[in-house]
């Protein structure tokens, strides 16, 4: 990749200022950084039933296990936001995924069924994992929002969110077999590995001169434009940008919901192995993708991401009320059900994850994504404490239904669609 004249940077060292193919690279960054952290945090889960034997849990324990995932990176994804605006995305990287796969190599040597780890040990590190781990959300969101151009953001940041699901699918691919095969140690230094080889790739290809500044110089050399209004108001103050978090919140419910329990469910309720249960979530992981990627690209060229996050919600909620009404109906109809709104729960974060970082503006793109990673996560924490609660109340069937319901929710509290520009 072609440079030019190395320029000073703050501090007295020394960064180089790329051409603007570069941006793909940085992509292909963010990328491993994201996947990193979905393995660990898609894969994890999906044990649930070796976690539940191999630790000693209830049901009611191995959800708060598996939520405090979600609420360690829902608590601190708005710092982070705000400490990249401040500091820049290659700090944030490097010290979020450091840590990360640092923790996890410390579960790996004390915090496993073997080392007598409990319930509380086992939370408080699945805690500080997601909250160290979730620095990649608003970090790697905000180098790529720099760097590409309004016509090209949608799909480098759904081929970004891809990550989620394409890392996540490979967390639930291996993380189940090696605690089966190998146990609970292997499982943690897995997604430790994977984590510092992303730190790796961003100290050797994400510039230093990450600024807002540098995206700028990037695309006066492309001869494009950056958005001309900039964003002067706190994305925190902005209600707008309240509603596009809040409703990727409750479409986060089905997704985890999936995610998190449809092992727990073909195994109770089904009589089937985590096999059958691994299948259906990589059909909803993969599936889920290949319509971010989709999604990313069509709006880029038609515009109006909100009229797409709406109908997500009206599909994802079809989806899983037929889940709910087919509970009790043979295995492959069930499975199928549940595939297919996992899948359509997977699709949606691309469009929205750009629309909420370009309402935001460059300048603010991190604190705006650290808004929606900190509902989407608070979603995904409150959504494995919820379920045990229905299902003992209720029923698998009033499970999915509540799911469903989180879905259609979605569709008013989004905002009203924009004019659709045509590119």
């Amino acid at each position: 990749m072609a440079t030019t004249t190395p320029l000073s940077a703050a501090g007295g060292r020394m960064s180089r200022r790329y051409g603007a193919g570069h941006r793909w690279v940085v992509l292909s960054v963010g990328v491993g950084a994201q996947a990193s952290f979905a393995a660990m945090f898609a894969g994890i889960p999906v044990t649930g039933i070796a976690m539940r034997a191999g630790y000693h849990l209830s049901i009611g324990d191995l959800g708060l296990a598996l939520a405090c995932l979600g609420l360690g990176a829902a608590v601190s994804d708005i710092v982070w936001g705000l400490l990249t605006d401040r500091y820049g995305d290659r700090r944030v990287l490097l010290i979020g995924l450091t840590s990360t796969g640092a923790l996890l190599a410390l579960m790996a040597a004390a915090v496993t069924p073997g080392d007598g780890a409990g319930v509380a040990a086992l939370a408080a590190c699945l805690l500080a994992a997601g909250a160290l781990g979730g620095s990649v959300n608003g970090a790697s969101g905000r180098a790529i929002m720099t760097w590409f151009a309004d016509g090209e953001r949608g799909l480098a940041m759904s081929i970004r969110q891809t990550a989620i699901p394409a890392g996540g699918a490979l967390g639930v691919a291996v993380l189940p077999w090696l605690a089966h095969s190998y146990g609970f140690r292997a499982v943690y230094v897995f997604p430790a590995a994977l984590c510092l080889l992303a730190a790796a790739a961003t100290w050797r290809w994400l510039p230093i001169s990450d600024a807002p500044a540098a995206g700028r110089e990037v695309a006066t050399a492309r001869k494009e434009s950056v958005p001309a209004r900039a964003v002067t108001r706190s994305p925190l103050l902005r209600w707008d940008v309240w509603r596009v978090a809040l409703a990727s919140a409750l479409l986060t419910v089905p997704q985890f919901a999936v995610l998190s329990f449809t092992a727990i469910f073909l195994h109770d309720a089904k009589g089937q192995g985590v096999a059958l249960a691994s299948v259906t979530i990589l059909i909803a992981q993969i599936g889920g993708g290949a319509a971010r990627i989709w999604t990313g690209r069509r709006t880029d060229r038609r515009g109006n991401r909100r009229t797409y996050l709406r109908g997500i919600g009206v599909l994802t909620g079809i989806a899983m009320a037929a889940a709910a009404v087919l509970t009790q109906a043979p295995t492959p109809v069930t499975v199928a059900a549940l595939a297919l709104g996992g899948l359509l729960a997977n699709s949606w974060h691309g469009i929205a994850y750009t629309e909420i970082a370009a309402m935001a503006g460059p300048d603010r793109a991190g604190t705006a994504l650290g808004l929606e990673g900190t509902t989407v996560f608070g979603a995904a924490f409150l959504t494995p404490l919820l379920i045990p609660v229905v299902l003992a109340a209720a029923s698998w069937e009033a499970v999915w239904a509540l799911v469903a319901a989180a879905a259609l929710l979605a569709i008013p509290l989004a905002p009203r669609p924009l004019a659709v520009t045509m590119r």
